[in-house]
């Protein structure tokens, strides 16, 4: 026995229950966002067809799906709207529907998540994604209150739902708690309306197919879209733009991020294609000097702005992104493509000679590997839904690993997937910033950048100005001395107004002067200034001197694009 067996079983009560209620009371938040134009919609698990009826009573065109052949049949005889065609399907397959060839406005989903048990949950969820139109959105109405086995009820919760949509590129856009309607006392109802973000230029739906559907040989496809939007959150001042419809990024930097990501999956052990049984085997760019790096370096040792001196580092890192670099440029650069087989990340790579005595991984030697030609609307939806679209590469990447280590007859630790697929962002660490801080006070005088204030050796706060929690970033210029009151209990984990930032720039200004300019050591000189290049957008033009005054420029312009992307709430008031 199953659910469907319980509901024919118990058809007459149902069907009375169900449409004694009315759509306008159970979806008020549907309600909110039906525009005033026929939609498609998709109702799965449609019952006796009460919401259908007024979707389609309404213009909508709607596919009624329902596995039970007697809720369809009292649907059909209750609501016999010719918009409303029915479907013999279920989750998770929704074998039939996908037959169909059609993508939906909405997808209504109303008390029938309880229903699938959590096994299959991952697998209903993808391909409800994948019959979304882009910009739709998945209503789901989730039950809260006790299991119910004799009605094959599981239980649900919204932190799985919010984790799921995260894992494949949607997210959540409300969810509100509301009473359960036919009275029940420990059941109460959560309405969650989850979006499928459209970029308008056909970015998204191009970055689902290759994520969700494109062929697979190996993970190499997921790594460079990952790879590029590490690179669009963490290095957009890389990028050049050379026209309306491109930007270009260093080859180098695309090679220096593909081996961060795989240096902690190859050390695990974990395939990365069917053949990968052992450490590199049938990789082809973990060659001798990746082998080299593996027992050397961390992924954190390979951020821009490191400088090697040793020899032998130099000629392993140097080889070990070339050969990164030879591989993405023959294989998933040139075989991900339109659908009318137009390639998509367009690759030019030059030979380079190996430095010599030192090497430092800024943008100018990344960009000695050649280039990759990233169109504009790709480029802009890596910037602006990052946070979507990584989780569902990811995801994507532990599915594939997961069928690899099942075809080669052996299992992997969800625990040890979890810790190599992470991204190795630095540690927070502030202690060089705070000794220059404290030489300069040693020296003479340093001042609060956000409220002028005298600083002393007891007062002196040395933080991010952009906050942590919500963007890990530990370069030099993100760090800023501040009264430890104003830092602690007003700025907080919140980013800084414009106003506030505008009237700090002067004298962020002439910190930066102070602590990595004027008389500091040029090392540190070259670092600071490196890591605002590669990091903050606008200041990677080659052969341009950048001056401080650039760099606070492009730090209001990277404060706008944190605050418009990620919602940081803000720091308003200077007390």
């Amino acid at each position: 026995m199953d659910a469907i067996s319980w509901y024919r079983n118990n058809i007459n009560n149902v069907a009375a229950c169900y449409e004694s209620l009315r759509f306008e009371d159970i979806h008020n938040q549907l309600l909110n966002r039906l525009p005033d134009k026929p939609l498609c919609v998709l109702d799965i698990g449609a019952g006796t067809g009460r919401d259908a009826a007024w979707l389609a009573e309404h213009g909508h065109q709607v596919m009624a799906v329902e596995p039970s052949a007697e809720m369809r049949k009292e649907g059909q005889k209750r609501h016999p709207n010719p918009s409303i065609r029915w479907l013999d399907d279920r989750l998770p397959s929704l074998a039939q529907t996908f037959q169909l060839g059609i993508h939906f406005d909405i997808i209504l989903l109303s008390a029938v998540w309880m229903h699938i048990a959590p096994f299959d949950r991952m697998r209903a969820f993808r391909k409800m994604v994948l019959l979304l139109k882009p910009g739709g959105c998945l209503f789901i109405s989730l039950r809260y209150g006790p299991a119910e086995p004799e009605r094959f009820i599981y239980t649900a919760n919204l932190e799985e739902v919010e984790s799921l949509a995260r894992q494949h590129g949607a997210y959540i856009e409300q969810a509100e708690r509301t009473d359960d309607k036919i009275g029940r006392t420990d059941v109460y109802w959560m309405q969650v309306i989850i979006r499928l973000p459209d970029d308008g230029v056909g970015a998204l739906p191009l970055l689902r197919h290759v994520i969700l559907n494109d062929a697979k040989s190996s993970t190499y496809k997921l790594a460079l879209l990952r790879t590029l939007c590490r690179i669009a959150d963490g290095s957009t001042g890389s990028a050049r733009a050379i026209d309306d419809d491109a930007v270009l990024i260093p080859l180098g930097l695309v090679g220096l991020y593909w081996l961060r990501l795989f240096l902690p999956l190859i050390k695990a052990d974990l395939p990365q294609s069917p053949d990968n049984q052992n450490g590199t085997l049938h990789l082809g760019f973990a060659k001798e000097a990746f082998g080299k790096l593996i027992s050397s370096l961390s992924p954190n040792d390979l951020r821009v702005g490191m400088r090697y001196n040793d020899t032998i580092t130099i000629k392993n890192v140097h080889r070990a992104i070339r050969d990164a670099c030879a591989i993405i440029k023959n294989m998933p650069a040139n075989y991900i493509t339109y659908p009318n087989g137009k390639q998509i990340l367009e690759t030019n790579m030059r030979t380079n000679r190996i430095p010599s005595d030192t090497l430092t991984l800024d943008i100018p030697y990344l960009f000695s590997f050649g280039e990759m030609r990233v169109p504009q609307n790709l480029w802009l939806a890596f910037q602006r839904f990052d946070a979507w679209i990584e989780p569902a590469l990811i995801a994507e990447w532990i599915r594939l690993m997961n069928s690899y280590s099942a075809s080669q007859n052996r299992t992997i630790d969800p625990a040890q997937i979890s810790l190599a697929m992470a991204w190795d962002d630095p540690k927070r660490d502030v202690s060089l910033a705070r000794d220059r801080a404290l030489s300069l006070l040693e020296a003479g005088e340093l001042r609060c950048v956000w409220s002028d204030k005298k600083l002393t050796t007891h007062s002196l706060d040395v933080d991010h100005c952009f906050p942590w929690l919500s963007w890990p970033c530990g370069d030099l210029w993100n760090l800023l001395p501040a009264e430890r009151n104003v830092n602690q209990h007003q700025k907080r984990n919140r980013l800084p107004a414009a106003n506030i930032l505008h009237h700090a720039s002067g004298r962020i200004i002439n910190w930066w002067r102070q602590a990595y300019v004027n008389g500091s050591a040029p090392i540190l000189t070259r670092r600071f200034m490196n890591e605002a290049t590669a990091t903050l957008p606008g200041l990677s033009t080659i052969g341009i001197k950048v001056e401080l005054e650039d760099i606070c420029e492009a730090m209001h312009i990277q404060r706008t694009r944190l605050q418009q992307m990620q919602q940081i709430p803000e720091w308003v008031t200077i007390r």
